[in-house]
């Protein structure tokens, strides 16, 4: 499939009239199999400290490939898909239980916002009212603040496209919610299709201007969670990235990725040259296709399982972490303990601190305007 025939897919996608299963045939009523599909494929997960119910859904296709997600957070769980040999293996950091993810953790597999990644000295200005967040990660605001979209309960639907599944997550965060403007209703579509694609499509609308910046917070490795990323093979489609400082907040400035570290350009292993990264790869690159059209992102391939994931997305970014702040004290998934550099992350996005830069995109909502932007995870072998 070409990216425009994909692209319209997207947005036919989230411009549907949204059908729960109960209610979804073409004949009008839904089949005994549909229903068996879908009984099948959602199951209680736990319940919140308030009482909410947690469901997660499965996703499967013809290949096998299975996507797990539950609706709190709107957090990806597992995603399974196979080596050349056929083996699957689960590809994403995360864990077995609730719990868990109730607790404090580096944003597995989770919906961040309502602005990914992070917002200098937590306030920014907007009307001629400053607005002030909160102070998170120091002094700065990160991922939406203390309760931000990877803490709240979505509600669902269950849905058919195209004959392929797809969970539809909907949440309206109030005007005043960690300090944002406006009444912002969003919406999160997850799609597993038969062509090796998981399509995460996020739309929004407010009553008042705010700021908007959602991503998908996954951690990857093609490894299965064997070892680390650092032989994983990297390529960003980006000429520019978004310069930081001490704390991780853009300097404004753009730099040239030739001739330094950050280049990938090229596909290099991702450990090649992180020593000479102080921290490690924490940086918004700045995609050279900018904003709108879908374009490849980025390639991730790890060499002895042959994986190979593209990342497509219509932002003007991507944030490349490298785990840098893993440190051993989380047990995940199957007993695995997540050492330094055991995940990859690859967040679609706009530039960092963008409310407060404004040279960057603008990241701006406004009343009567609808958001929307996808990222594709598609996967193959080699």
């Amino acid at each position: 499939m070409n990216r425009f025939k994909l692209w319209c897919r997207v947005i036919s996608l989230y411009t549907i009239p949204v059908l729960s299963l109960a209610n979804f045939s073409c004949g009008g009523g839904a089949t005994e199999q549909q229903k068996q599909i879908m009984e099948t494929d959602k199951r209680l997960f736990g319940h919140t400290p308030d009482g909410e119910e947690v469901f997660i859904f499965t996703l499967s296709n013809k290949q096998g490939i299975t996507a797990e997600i539950i609706n709190y957070g709107g957090i990806v769980t597992s995603l399974t898909v196979p080596d050349r040999n056929g083996v699957f293996d689960d590809i994403v950091l995360g864990f077995d239980n609730l719990e868990d993810y109730l607790d404090e953790h580096p944003y597995f597999g989770a919906i961040v916002g309502r602005y990914a990644n992070r917002i200098a000295d937590a306030k920014f200005e907007l009307g001629g009212k400053v607005y002030q967040l909160a102070a998170n990660n120091g002094r700065n605001h990160l991922h939406g603040g203390t309760r931000g979209l990877d803490r709240r309960v979505w509600d669902y639907q269950t849905i058919l496209h195209e004959g392929e599944p797809s969970l539809k997550l909907t949440y309206l965060s109030p005007h005043g919610e960690e300090g944002y403007p406006g009444n912002l209703s969003l919406s999160v579509i997850y799609t597993l299709t038969s062509n090796n694609e998981l399509i995460i499509t996020f739309g929004a609308n407010t009553d008042k201007s705010t700021p908007l910046n959602i991503s998908h917070h996954g951690y990857f490795n093609l490894t299965g969670g064997k070892e680390s990323v650092l032989d994983h093979e990297l390529l960003i489609n980006a000429s520019r990235f978004t310069e930081v400082n001490d704390d991780l907040i853009p300097t404004g400035e753009l730099p040239e990725v030739q001739g330094t570290p950050m280049n990938f350009r090229k596909m290099k292993p991702v450990g090649r040259d992180i020593e000479m990264v102080k921290g490690g790869y924490d940086h918004n690159y700045v995609l050279d296709d900018g904003e709108g059209s879908l374009q490849t992102a980025a390639l991730l391939y790890e060499p002895s399982s042959g994986r190979l994931m593209e990342v497509l997305t219509t932002q003007p970014g991507v944030q490349l972490y490298t785990g840098n702040f893993l440190d051993g004290s989380l047990t995940g998934k199957n007993g695995t303990v997540y050492q330094k550099h055991w995940g990859l992350c690859l967040e679609t996005q706009h530039y960092p601190d963008s409310p407060n830069q404004p040279h960057f995109p603008v990241t701006i909502l406004e009343p009567g305007d609808e958001y929307l932007h996808s990222a594709i995870y598609k996967f193959s072998v080699k």
